[in-house]
């Protein structure tokens, strides 16, 4: 019993999970750092507030509080564009400049059939 929970626990999938679960969480930190250190001050300075969660409208009694909504998108956008281009870009350029792999040598069948089909065309052309 111990051993198939070794075994699962040690199963490559699970061990990404574990690190991208990991850095997930810096990465998130690091979002809210900068969200908080320069971004909300600039919608500060901006807007005169921090953020816009506060922003809502009233049909009789009742308050729809819009800005909840507005400060999740707003939130969002801010994280997808960080991540963009703080991961997704650089790792796009570091992948472009390495080296393509050379293709890998067919399987014995498939090579015998590509040859099959080769001389079948060619006899067929004459």
């Amino acid at each position: 019993m111990l051993k198939g929970f070794k075994d699962f626990l040690l199963r490559g999938n699970v061990l990404d999970l574990a690190v991208g679960i990991i850095i997930g969480a810096a990465f998130t930190a690091a979002v809210t750092g900068l969200m908080d250190g320069l971004l909300n001050p600039l919608i500060a300075l901006i807007f005169g507030r921090p953020d816009v969660s506060s922003v809502a409208f009233a049909i009789g009694s009742t308050s729809f509080p819009v800005g909840l909504f507005l400060q999740a998108i707003l939130n969002f956008v801010i994280v997808a564009v960080v991540l963009y281009f703080a991961v997704v870009a650089p790792v796009g350029r570091l992948v472009a400049r390495r080296p393509a792999a050379p293709p890998a040598e067919p399987a014995a069948d498939v090579a015998l059939l590509v040859e099959i089909r080769d001389l079948l065309a060619k006899a067929h052309n004459h």
